[in-house]
């Protein structure tokens, strides 16, 4: 990264105005998950999500990626679940139907109607998403007593979805600003702000037990005494290490890239020649970057939704209690209940789906993002040949080799580091009985840290193209 140049480009007016519109779209995101829902007792259902938030691992990550606005009952609780599963839908439907893709392939105009029918879906999907969290929030205040003498009216129900339907249709639009910046992608920097933006409630917490000398207090080496609980001292260096290592893995399997080398035939036009010159065409590693852990958990998330409202309406109904089960993450939180015999089968069946889905969803979202075929075409139109490699078919075919071995080993990469959560809470339970609950925390350090490195990279490309021309005066002037 060049941060030099990245410092010298914020004295150019319209980066440092893309920086600042993307900084007011944030603050307007977070003062957004400050506005409760027009639905009753705040405090009251409030209650009730927290107690949604212990029984279930799923909620708990909805809280996290919606930046605490399931916690807080804000307008914004439903966040961009409703985009990133219309997104999917949208792009299966591309792969399956031929005048879809044809129209995807079609330029800016064909991906604008894309785009469109993907916002167009969202909506109906917000409803509906809005409708079963006011419902399930509903029952559980009513079978905890929480709110026995409140019964929303119809028009309660309508004015709480519209409101959380338009916080919703609100995130999506903030996050296309965002895009429009140039400057990484919208939805996932939203993501990204919302994890980080749960990093000062956490730090409190952490604060308040390390400092509790209740149970005695760390001796170093007998020579004095420091006022901290040594347990929870020794756990979060032991953690600081163990993030520490796995975010130097991150970034090298993200930086990680197949290097092509690209030439171009040499013209002749008049007295003048053109081509004859050599370029790289850098393939990444993981292509597909974070995208096919946000797709794999809202994919997750989808049966267990459906499962809570079946079991919000008939609490002994089978179905829904299986969907629950099957499809909750195996966390601190739920292994006392779901697990009272220990490790069972079904603790394994969630981290096996989640490891598929995410190793599926690399190898799809890249071959989106990645069109070997359209990149032959532009380098034979260009005069372009890799060494030993017929311009045309064979280069979508060697491109296609190239990429799909990248993918295996990225896909790989990319699925264990999703389990390494799950694979500490199976030797914490091997070793203690009991997970240590790093489910959501080992989920987000990876978007975090995957977003923190695209997001750097688009500022660092666009830094050097705006001062390209400072760079060329420079070398004038040598």
């Amino acid at each position: 990264m060049h941060f030099k140049t990245i410092f010298r480009s914020l004295k150019n007016k319209d980066m440092l105005k893309r920086v600042l519109i993307i900084l007011g779209i944030i603050v307007a995101y977070r003062l957004l998950a400050q506005i409760p829902v027009p639905m009753g007792d705040a405090s009251t259902f409030k209650e009730a999500v927290s107690n949604l938030m212990q029984k279930s691992d799923f909620s708990s990550f909805l809280n996290l990626i919606s930046g605490g606005g399931l916690a807080s009952l804000s307008i914004i609780m439903v966040g961009l679940s409703p985009y990133i599963t219309g997104s999917i839908v949208i792009q299966l439907l591309t792969k399956a139907i031929p005048s879809l893709e044809e129209l995807s392939n079609d330029g800016e105009t064909g991906r604008r109607k894309i785009n469109q029918w993907t916002r167009m879906l969202t909506v109906p999907l917000a409803i509906v998403q809005s409708i079963a969290y006011i419902f399930i929030l509903y029952q559980s205040t009513l079978s905890a007593n929480l709110a026995s003498d409140f019964t929303p009216s119809i028009g309660d129900w309508a004015l709480s979805v519209t409101a959380m339907t338009a916080g919703s249709i609100i995130l999506m639009w903030l996050g296309e600003l965002i895009t429009e910046q140039g400057i990484g992608n919208g939805i996932s920097t939203i993501i990204f702000a919302s994890i980080i933006s749960q990093l000062p409630s956490t730090m409190a917490s952490l604060g308040n037990a390390l400092f509790d000398t209740s149970k005695g207090t760390l001796s170093l080496f007998g020579w004095f005494e420091l006022p901290v609980d040594p347990t929870v001292f020794w756990i979060i260096v032991g953690f600081a290490i163990a993030m520490l290592i796995v975010i130097y893995f991150l970034v090298k399997l993200n930086e990680a890239q197949r290097i092509i080398t690209i030439n171009y035939a040499k013209r002749v036009h008049g007295n003048s020649s053109y081509g004859g010159i050599k370029s790289i065409l850098p393939i990444k590693l993981i292509a597909a970057g974070v995208i096919p852990v946000i797709f794999a958990t809202a994919f997750l998330s989808l049966p267990a939704l459906v499962g809570q409202v079946i079991t919000s309406v008939d609490p002994g109904n089978e179905v829904g209690s299986t969907l629950v089960s099957v499809f909750s993450a195996p966390s601190a939180n739920n292994y006392a209940t779901m697990y009272p015999d220990g490790i069972t089968m079904q603790w394994f069946v969630y981290p096996l789906m989640y490891f598929v889905l995410v190793f599926i969803f690399t190898y799809f979202y890249t071959s989106i993002i990645f069109n070997t075929k359209e990149i032959a075409d532009n380098l034979q139109k260009q005069g372009g040949f890799i060494e030993g490699v017929r311009p045309g078919i064979t280069t979508s075919k060697y491109l296609s080799k190239v990429v799909n071995r990248l993918d295996l080993f990225g896909a790989l990469a990319l699925g264990l580091i999703a389990m390494l959560p799950f694979i500490t809470d199976y030797i914490f339970i091997l070793l203690t009985g009991a997970p240590i609950g790093l489910s959501i925390s080992g989920t987000g350090l990876l978007i975090v840290v995957t977003v923190a490195l695209e997001n750097l990279r688009s500022v660092d490309s666009r830094a050097l193209m705006i001062t390209y021309d400072d760079y060329k005066d420079e070398e004038l002037q040598d």
